[in-house]
This record gives C-alpha cells, sequence and structure tokens, in this order.
C-alpha cells in the first residue's frame, strides 16, 4: 500500500483547502442554515476540482472531502462525485457518460443519492430484466441528502438495481429536518421515469464508494473539531494554567487524535484499494465503521474540551458535533456495519 497523494492530488487538495477555508467562514455559514453555498459551489466547480476527481480518484476524492469536513462547507460536494461522476463513469454506459458528465463536472448537474438505509422502491419492469433501461420508480425515500439541490437522484430498487431518476419528474418532495445543518427531503415517486444505470453488481460498488468517500468526510470533521479544541484548551487558562497543560484533556484529546487517524488510514486504503481495482468491499465497511463509532466520540470530545461553549449551538464547534451525528446515522450504525462485516467474515468473503 502506498497512500502518497501524487502531484495531481496534493494540487486538489491544497487548492481545495484554500476555496473551502476562505468560503466557508462561521459567518457564512451561518447566513446558509440548511442551505447549500451557492458561490462556493460555482467556485469549487470553476476551479475543476468536481472534474479533477474522475482523474484523482476515490483517493484524491477522501482528500478533497477532509478539506471539506474541515470547515463544514455546506455544498453536496461528496454527493455529487460519489452518486454521478464516480458512478456514472464506471457504471454509465456510453451515451450516458457523454450526456451527463460534463454537466456534473461544472455543477450545472447535481446527483443526490439514496441506495441504502431506510425506504423501498420498485421497478417496472422488473429490475431483473438485463434488457431493460428504463422504467418506472414507486415508493418513498423518506431523508435524502442534498435534494432540494439536485437535479438528479441515485436510487436503488428492492432488487439493488440503480436508477437515475430526474427530480423534476418526482412525485413529491418536501423538505426534511436532519440532525445535521444540510439540506434534505422526502422524495415520494409515483411512476417516476427513471433510467437504469449499470448492472446488478454496480450497486455493491457504489455503496462501497460511499462509504468510504462518506468515511473520509468525517475525519475531515474529526480533525477540524479537535483543532478547535486543541486551539480552545491552549487559550482558554484556568488557575493561572492554560487547560492543555491538565493531564486529562491532554489524554482526551490524544484519544480522539488516534481515532481520526483510525478513519482517516481505512478510508485511505479502501479508497486505494478500488483505485488500483482490488477488492475493498470490506475494507469500505471497515472504513465506515470507525467513521461511526469513533467519529461519534471524535465530536463528543471536541464539544467537551470547550466546556460549556461547546453546548451553544451557536459555537462553530457545534456544527462539527451535529455533522459527525449526521455522517455517523448516514454511514450506518456502528453495530449494524459491524454485523454486515461479521457475516462477510463468517461467510468467507473478506477481501472479495
Amino acid at each position: 500500500m502506498d497512500f502518497t497523494p501524487t502531484e495531481e492530488q496534493a494540487a486538489a487538495a491544497d487548492l481545495a483547502a484554500r476555496i473551502f477555508g476562505d468560503h466557508s467562514t462561521h459567518e457564512r455559514l451561518a447566513a446558509a442554515g440548511t442551505g447549500s453555498d451557492a458561490g462556493l459551489w460555482k467556485e469549487l466547480c470553476a476551479a475543476g476540482l468536481v472534474g479533477a476527481v474522475a482523474d484523482t480518484g476515490l483517493l484524491g476524492l477522501v482528500l478533497l472531502l477532509e478539506e471539506q469536513g474541515r470547515t463544514t462547507a455546506q455544498v453536496p460536494f461528496a454527493a455529487s462525485c460519489v452518486y454521478g461522476l464516480l458512478a456514472v463513469t464506471a457504471h454509465g454506459s456510453p451515451e450516458q457518460r457523454e450526456r451527463l458528465l460534463p454537466g456534473i463536472a461544472d455543477g450545472t448537474v447535481v446527483v443526490a443519492g439514496a441506495i441504502s438505509g431506510a425506504g423501498t422502491l420498485s421497478a417496472s419492469p422488473p429490475a431483473s430484466s438485463s434488457l431493460s433501461t428504463s422504467g418506472k420508480l414507486t415508493g418513498v425515500l423518506p431523508a435524502v441528502p442534498w435534494l432540494r439541490d439536485a437535479t438528479h437522484v441515485l436510487v436503488a430498487d428492492d432488487r439493488r438495481r440503480l436508477w437515475l431518476v430526474r427530480t423534476a419528474e418526482a412525485a413529491v418532495s418536501e423538505p426534511v429536518e436532519l440532525t445535521a445543518p444540510w439540506s434534505a427531503g422526502r422524495l415520494t415517486l409515483d411512476g417516476a421515469p427513471g433510467e437504469a444505470l449499470g448492472s446488478a453488481g454496480a450497486y455493491d460498488d457504489v455503496l462501497a464508494t460511499a462509504r468510504t468517500a462518506f468515511a473520509g468526510l468525517q475525519a475531515g470533521v474529526c480533525a477540524g473539531s479537535l483543532a478547535r479544541a486543541v486551539e480552545h484548551t491552549n487559550t482558554r487558562e484556568q488557575f493561572g494554567q492554560p487547560l492543555a497543560a491538565r493531564q486529562g484533556v491532554q489524554l482526551r484529546a490524544a484519544d480522539a487524535h488516534m481515532d481520526t487517524e483510525a478513519i482517516r488510514v481505512t478510508a485511505y486504503e479502501a479508497a486505494w484499494r478500488r483505485d488500483e481495482g482490488l477488492p475493498y468491499a470490506t475494507h469500505a465497511l471497515t472504513a465506515a465503521w470507525w467513521a461511526s463509532e469513533a467519529g461519534r466520540r471524535v465530536v463528543h470530545t471536541g464539544q467537551h474540551l470547550h466546556g460549556g461553549a461547546g453546548a451553544d449551538l451557536a459555537h462553530p464547534v457545534h456544527r462539527h458535533f451535529l455533522w459527525g451525528r449526521q455522517l455517523d446515522a448516514y454511514l450506518g450504525c456502528g453495530g449494524e456495519l459491524l454485523q454486515e462485516l461479521g457475516e462477510l467474515i463468517a461467510k468467507g468473503e473478506v477481501g472479495t
């Protein structure tokens, strides 16, 4: 394994860090509320960072999402790259790639995703038909992140086949409130037209890609939370000493650092394996488990080390707390992920 970024990956990550850092100020984030920052999204697309993912791969995307997570930037970057650019690149037909990829890269096409979790869709004609390239989708998806911004939604039917649905052709879309300040919506489909994306095996690849990418995002959220906690405990004094001088604070911060590194390295490994064409489904599960379990611990630590200020809903560190808890729920709780991984181990499918 070699997690050293290529020149292209490093350059993209540096550029992303500058753009996210310049635009995602606390004041600007507060003003955005649960909506996305249209100006930031336009800047990211104009800089070529969405389109660059096609060349830098999943590991490159993980590096970019770390920078987004550090600032909790309000843009559908992860969703559109995972469910749009990477999914269409890997599993779309030549016609779909030619039609969709330019718009995804320049931000005029935004793809949200709802391929796991609650909600069941049925497709007609049946998804088992290998010849069907279009169908009618019926069902309800209770909470789709970034649905308000999306032009398309990637969904999975009850037979685990992927479909792209235009949000303009959905029956009903209404906003829902999440733990984190992301825009989200309830999507009701009543015979909505959808176009098939890839074969039945595409579902497993996109799900593993999503788990890996959102684990990378969680690594950034945790790193940002911990950085704020370190700054606070080094400047806040009690009894003539910085809080950081106390052994209990040091130990708590050290545990959070180790958890953050565990999330990062497992996400890097899963992403690297996908880019190298190696089996990575169980590695993606491992990264998602660390992101769920350790991510929750880290954002709690970041808030606790701020004392009473961390409980202030308007404090910047509280955004990291909310993002971390929402990503924990979005990835699937740790127990569910561990059970799925255990079942694969019991079947002898580890590494396949």
